[in-house]
């Protein structure tokens, strides 16, 4: 009678971890898989929305445009207070664009490289430029122009971005655009 005991509890002990295992493995699979769905559909709502992309994609584009120019300004500015500011906009900029690398590579976004055709042809324009009309030039259009029309966006994105991470980076970016137009503001008086 002990070994059938034994043989009872056995089977009962195996039944039971049985039963757990593929009530976790359904639990699991529930909450992965929608119901009635399948894996594909889940990898699509992990997805960012149309939106979240375009203003991960837009803070980039801007980080990048900014870093461009002030590299430009740094070896063509006349202005030490103009060499100040461009070396704070790489700094700053070049932050913010690892910030949002990172987060466009978690989400699986594909980022610009380079600046946009508007910005490549305004970094002609500053090429072409030396002294004082260069400083003058790169501080209304990277410094207030390009800053006014960022944080406009900024702030309009922020209120329509539904994925905490990319809000966030819209939230802890406008503060510094904010710093910087000023900046560029009082310099250009």
């Amino acid at each position: 009678m002990p070994k059938n005991k034994t043989f009872q509890t056995l089977l009962a002990l195996s039944v039971s971890v049985a039963l757990f295992s593929t009530v976790s493995v359904q639990a699991q699979t529930q909450t992965s898989t929608p119901q009635g769905g399948n894996a594909a559909e889940t990898v699509v709502k992990g997805k960012l929305s149309a939106g979240d992309e375009k203003a991960l994609k837009d803070m980039a584009q801007a980080n990048i445009n900014e870093i461009a120019a002030a590299k430009i300004a740094l070896n063509k500015a006349q202005s030490a207070e103009v060499k100040t500011f461009a070396q704070k906009m790489v700094d700053d900029h070049g932050s913010a664009l690892n910030k949002v690398q990172m987060v466009a590579q978690q989400k699986g976004v594909s980022l610009p490289t380079e600046p946009d055709a508007k910005h490549k042809a305004m970094a002609d324009k500053l090429e072409k430029q030396s002294g004082g009309a260069f400083d003058k030039l790169y501080m209304e259009n990277a410094g207030v122009k390009d800053h006014k029309m960022v944080l406009s966006t900024l702030k309009s994105d922020a209120m329509k971005i539904k994925d905490a991470d990319v809000k966030a980076l819209a939230e802890a970016h406008t503060p510094v655009v904010e710093q910087h137009l000023k900046s560029a503001q009082h310099m250009s008086m």
